[in-house]
């Protein structure tokens, strides 16, 4: 397929055949960009330049669910939940032989790093995280909010039906949209943007991933050999890698205040806000300033 970062490559990394770009030098350091959801690797088209002009090895890959990365097995189970996919970050960085990367990602994607940075910070050289600290637990998602944040989850409780999956399934592309113009009001995407991007939910194995990661928040069942990481999840512990959290000052998206995060990150910290109207997808919003933060992490 062509993409604006060259031609795609494919690896088989732990339960996945992955399929990702890579750009820069081979011999840079690495730093691993990790997309959520709604959205693919085209949330990091004009950064991944940025970095590979400064001497990265960049790799951007597709996460499960996605574009060209596929189940190795019919047999696997279409597992969403946390654990599940953030172990696939360290076994593509087994697959392609990298020790430890700068990790940087935004929704799904940064909470896969933070999983990373947190349970095995050997792996994660630097962190920036989109929204900051986004590890969660069944436990902490079973306590209820107030009716104001609630509403802002109400995909999330039309995932827990039966009809909710099936409108996933029939309307994928327009409920996608939907979401990225209610997480950034003020991002004015045109139609080629958004079809770029919208191709990689044609994944046979995207709505099972979408589905099942959201009904695992509210206490669908996961498996069991993510059950031992997911009690070191849950009591949340600390990052103490050098880390940069990012927010655009016109996230529509459910996020917390800085301040309610702040004190996980235990190493070198700092947090930007992200001004002129950017919203959840900063990465793609703010290129310029999401590559930045990844090149000052690096130096703390």
């Amino acid at each position: 397929m062509s993409t604006p970062f060259g031609a795609l490559k494919q690896v088989d990394a732990g339960l996945l055949s992955v399929g990702y770009a890579e750009v820069g030098s081979a011999d840079g350091p690495a730093v691993l960009l990790l997309h959520g959801w709604p959205y693919d690797i085209h949330s990091f088209a004009e950064v991944t330049p940025v970095l590979a002009a400064a001497g990265y090895r960049v790799i951007v890959p597709f996460i499960r669910g996605y574009g060209t990365t596929r189940f190795l097995s019919a047999d696997t189970v279409r597992n969403g939940q946390q654990a599940a996919v953030a172990t696939d970050v360290t076994a593509l960085m087994d697959a392609l032989g990298i020790q430890a990367a700068i990790l940087a990602g935004f929704d799904w994607g940064a909470r896969s790093a933070d999983v990373v940075a947190a349970l095995w910070p050997d792996r994660c050289k630097a962190l920036v995280s989109v929204s900051g600290y986004l590890i969660g637990s069944q436990a902490a998602n079973a306590a209820p909010l107030p009716p104001q944040a609630e509403l802002a989850w109400w995909y999330q409780f039309y995932f827990a039906t039966d009809r909710g999956r099936a409108g996933y399934e029939k309307y994928r592309r327009d409920f996608s949209k939907l979401i990225w113009q209610l997480a950034s009001p003020k991002w004015a995407f045109d139609d080629a943007t958004f079809a770029r991007t919208a191709a990689a939910f044609d994944n046979p194995d995207h709505v099972a991933i979408v589905i099942h990661n959201y009904r695992w928040r509210l206490g669908a069942a996961g498996e069991p050999q993510y059950d031992d990481l997911e009690r070191r999840l849950a009591g949340a512990p600390a990052i103490s890698v050098p880390a940069i959290t990012l927010e655009g000052d016109a996230n529509g998206a459910p996020h917390a205040d800085a301040t309610a995060y702040a004190g996980k990150f235990t190493g070198k910290y700092e947090h930007r806000v992200i001004g002129g109207g950017v919203g959840h997808n900063l990465p793609q919003e703010a290129p310029q300033a999401f590559a930045q933060a990844v090149i000052d992490v690096d130096h703390f």
